[in-house]
């Protein structure tokens, strides 16, 4: 891509990443020369007070985009699959949140904080990962360099706006039904079902369907994306992945073996010195990473780092991101700064 002092970028999709998309071009101060927004269909939409004219897709919509933001919905065959070729038959560089390229062996997978040189490496399109793998891989990277891993096991407590704005309206819904004290049949008394079980005042241990050895689809990403970030197939990543009753912010308890060893303290300030990385870490005083705290926040947030007392160089950690942004739109957004730098 020719070097330009602005460029103009197509955002392809007006959901809840879509938007934080928008918002991030604008936050960050992307150098956008024209900015042409995506969808199904044409109409007006507003973020935060400004409008945008959102165009119907097509082909001929990509003409003269240097840089293409798919929003991208997990777990389907979305707009990329149709329309990233024709963007970068046109020129343009891809860049997409979806699933659909991630595990290409020719699509770079790519978080800016982790592995920022595989931008280089991109033949028209590069993947976002799954949001609860990013914020994951922003913590081990370092770790990782620094005293080598062997073994990470993780247990995700994603919130709903990961499964998109549907899902997030059905457990408000829910929520009412609830608070009117009438919620024997809650299912049944559903406008609009998208999730596979009760979300208000419940958590379910499934996201995605269910794959390989009984894991579901969302827990292999956690495996599969992983090792491709870090370029390293050797750890042993097993993952427990849940929905949690919780509006935007996904939350992992992280239990990983180290090669090497290394004191708490050590390991508390070589996370707080990496990049993308907040350490809150005083649970005494109750201060910890949570949901409701890094929501609107672009960093991932670690907290409860600590040491197991039985096993040698084990250790448990909590890790915290905003997964609409660190765990989609920025990191997207990120990419297309490292790909222009």
């Amino acid at each position: 891509m020719r070097k330009k002092t602005k460029y103009n970028v197509a955002v392809v999709g007006v959901g809840a990443v879509g938007i934080e998309m928008l918002r991030c071009l604008k936050d960050r101060k992307f150098p956008v020369a024209e900015l042409r927004v995506l969808a199904r269909s044409a109409r007006e939409i507003d973020v935060d007070g400004q409008k945008y004219q959102v165009q119907a897709i097509s082909a001929e919509a990509f003409e003269k985009i240097d840089i293409a933001l798919f929003a991208g919905t997990e777990g389907e065959k979305g707009a990329a699959v149709q329309f990233a070729p024709e963007a970068v038959k046109r020129g343009a560089i891809v860049i997409d949140n979806g699933a659909d390229f991630r595990m290409d062996p020719d699509v770079p997978l790519v978080v800016p904080e982790v592995n920022a040189k595989k931008i280089k490496k991109n033949k028209g399109i590069i993947a976002n990962p799954n949001c609860s793998t990013i914020q994951m891989v922003v913590a081990l990277a370092p770790i990782r360099k620094a005293i080598g891993l062997k073994r990470v096991i993780v247990t995700t407590l994603q919130a709903s706006s990961g499964a998109g704005k549907a899902a997030v309206d059905q457990l408000k819904e829910e929520l009412k039904i609830i608070a009117s004290g009438d919620y024997q049949n809650i299912q049944a008394d559903l406008a609009n079902k998208v999730m596979p079980q009760q979300l208000a005042y419940n958590v379910f241990p499934q996201i995605g369907g269910f794959s390989d050895n009984d894991f579901t689809t969302e827990e292999w990403k956690l495996v599969k994306e992983t090792h491709k970030i870090l370029g390293d197939d050797k750890i042993k990543v097993s993952a427990t992945t849940v929905r949690v009753p919780v509006r935007t912010g996904h939350s992992e308890a992280v239990y990983i073996e180290t090669k090497k060893p290394i004191e708490p303290d050590a390991l508390k300030k070589l996370l707080a010195e990496s990049p993308g990385i907040i350490v809150i870490d005083d649970p005494k005083r109750g201060l910890y990473p949570m949901p409701k705290d890094v929501e609107g926040k672009t960093e991932t947030y670690v907290g409860r780092i600590r040491k197991d007392p039985y096993v040698k160089n084990g250790f448990w950690f909590w890790v915290v991101a905003d997964n609409l942004l660190k765990g989609a739109a920025s990191n997207a957004v990120q990419i297309a700064e490292e790909l222009i730098r």
